[in-house]
């Protein structure tokens, strides 16, 4: 099944830093995600990945949108990881070694419980 990108939502611009020092740029582009074609209520949320090796498309399905957006994006950040990996190749966002997919709760403004 193709899925197509429909409305994009968010976006990330991303390098691939070879052993080299050669950088490759790399767009992340998320669409909104959409009510399941097949019907039964669930959600789709698609992304694609242009620039890392051959481009891709993807995205999650969830109970409800913003579900299908939280896995679409985690399963991005996933396939990002293994794909620089096979690709041997880092990923770099802002000049830092991260794609900036995941927020640690310092950034959050969230304190540990303890």
């Amino acid at each position: 099944m193709v899925q197509q990108l429909g409305q994009v939502v968010a976006e990330r611009r991303l390098e691939a830093v070879a052993a080299d020092g050669t950088r490759t740029p790399v767009t992340v582009l998320i669409g909104a995600p959409v009510p399941d074609p097949a019907g039964g209520g669930d959600w789709f949320c698609p992304h694609r990945v242009d620039g890392l090796g051959e481009d891709s498309a993807g995205g999650a399905f969830g109970v409800d949108s913003l579900q299908a957006l939280l896995l679409s994006v985690h399963a991005l950040r996933l396939g990002l990881d293994q794909r620089a990996e096979e690709a041997s190749v880092r990923l770099e966002w802002l000049g830092l070694p991260d794609t900036g997919l995941t927020v640690p709760p310092p950034f959050l403004g969230l304190r540990p419980r303890g």
